[in-house]
């Protein structure tokens, strides 16, 4: 999105400047979000923003910015620098860690590429963009002066204005992995995918994007009757869901603020079995919810290693509280060690989309395996009570999370009971 601005060689900040009128509107509907500014710089020029942006889900991994400044008592200059920039930390995760280390880049005017390895996982990630310019309506040339740093590409152009006058930038973005193409070939791919939705343009693109998120909405719409804000809150929830995951790839998962938030940094949590399972089984295509169930068994291995960790035995599993790769990402005791119920959910949901899909093929070769892995954990955390003449299970934090060291938590013990007995049910069967 990053789109610097001067207004007569003075930086237009919203935060320094006097602003007379604000409006941001996210459209669920359709798939875009608006916003419009009025305001004035402490140097006194009058400005008029209108911008519109969207990522497309016709057009996988790719999104486009139309941003557009009028001049309203001013004449003279607006310059703009539209630039890629890896070089970025996230405040509220990861202890301001960066990610990124840049391994290659070009800039040319009009348009620019950054490549980046992640860290750990080492994969690799090309962001481009390319831009047009116009000037109350028609596209004119720039001449863009290119700009270049560690992790970071740029171009600067000068366009003169006349009170009146409407400079329009449209960028044309793209973020490529290679989780999905070859490194060696990372920047070309990108590239004529970026060309593809540049030759598109800006309207086409959105015309598309509406008719993608028309067909969404048949199938996944909730309407509340008389009252407007819990109608507005459930179609937000609807729309986060519908933009954060579309079920292509088992190897993906959902985190719990989408792509909306940097808290919990994309992680998997078990809300993902509990909550969103039965949203995408009555709404997506099978597939969707299928993927994933087989992300969570394709870390079975590191759900029985996480497990082994903790002295379990002979193929017992403990999926983790937060993960990326199936490893335990989490570092609170209580939670990594206690909320064990997330075994619960995750064994629920295998029910949950086995009697609503009536798919008895995922079973053989997945969902039971899974299923076995939680059954024997589970097997293995209870003991037997003399006192009580039953079986116990201690030291336990529930889904509320707030109770710490509970013996007994009522959800937790009857989730470990149904999914022992649910598991016997197919063995028998």
């Amino acid at each position: 999105m990053g789109i610097d601005v001067r207004i007569n060689n003075n930086v237009l900040d919203l935060g320094q400047a006097e602003v007379k009128s604000f409006r941001r509107e996210l459209n669920m509907k359709e798939g875009h979000l608006t916003r419009t500014v009025a305001a004035k710089l402490p140097s006194g020029e009058e400005v008029s923003i209108h911008s519109q942006r969207l990522l497309s889900i016709v057009d996988s991994a790719t999104g486009v910015i139309r941003y557009s400044l009028k001049a309203t008592n001013f004449s003279g200059e607006i310059t703009l620098r539209p630039y890629v920039d890896f070089d970025v930390k996230n405040e509220d995760s990861n202890y301001d860690e960066k990610f990124w280390d840049e391994v290659g880049k070009e800039v040319n005017g009009g348009e620019g590429y950054v490549t980046a390895e992640v860290r750990k996982t080492f994969f690799h990630v090309t962001s481009g963009m390319k831009f047009r310019v116009l000037k109350n309506g028609e596209e004119i040339k720039v001449d863009a002066a290119t700009e270049e740093r560690n992790k970071y590409i740029a171009n600067t152009f000068t366009v003169k204005v006349s009170e009146g006058d409407e400079i329009t930038i449209e960028k044309f973005g793209v973020n490529l992995s290679s989780e999905y193409h070859p490194k060696k070939g990372l920047q070309t791919r990108a590239k004529e995918l970026l060309n593809a939705v540049y030759a598109k343009g800006f309207d086409r693109m959105l015309k598309e994007q509406i008719d993608a998120w028309a067909v969404k909405w048949e199938t996944s719409d909730i309407i509340i009757e008389g009252d407007v804000s819990a109608q507005q809150g459930i179609r937000f929830n609807i729309f986060q869901l519908n933009q954060t995951y579309t079920g292509e790839d088992e190897r993906l998962n959902i985190g719990p603020k989408g792509f909306t938030g940097e808290k919990y940094g994309g992680s998997t949590y078990w809300d993902t079995e509990a909550y969103c399972v039965p949203f995408y089984l009555a709404t997506a295509p099978q597939d969707v919810s299928r993927n994933l169930l087989l992300y969570r068994h394709k870390h079975l291995q590191k759900a029985i290693e996480n497990a082994e960790k903790l002295g379990f035995k002979n193929g017992a599993a403990l999926y983790p509280m937060v993960t990326m790769n199936g490893e335990e990402c989490h570092n609170e005791w209580e939670i990594t060690f206690e909320e064990i119920h997330r075994n619960g959910a995750i064994a629920f949901a295998i029910y949950d989309y086995i009697r609503y899909t009536g798919d008895q093929d995922y079973l053989a070769p997945y969902g039971f395996e899974v299923l076995l892995g939680i059954s024997r954990f589970w097997a293995q955390r209870v003991n037997w009570s003399e006192a009580k003449q039953k079986y116990v299970m201690l030291g336990v934090t529930g889904p509320n999370e707030y109770e710490n060291n509970v013996n007994n938590n009522f959800h937790t013990n009857r989730m470990a009971q149904w999914t022992l007995r649910y598991t016997l049910e197919l063995l028998i069967s």
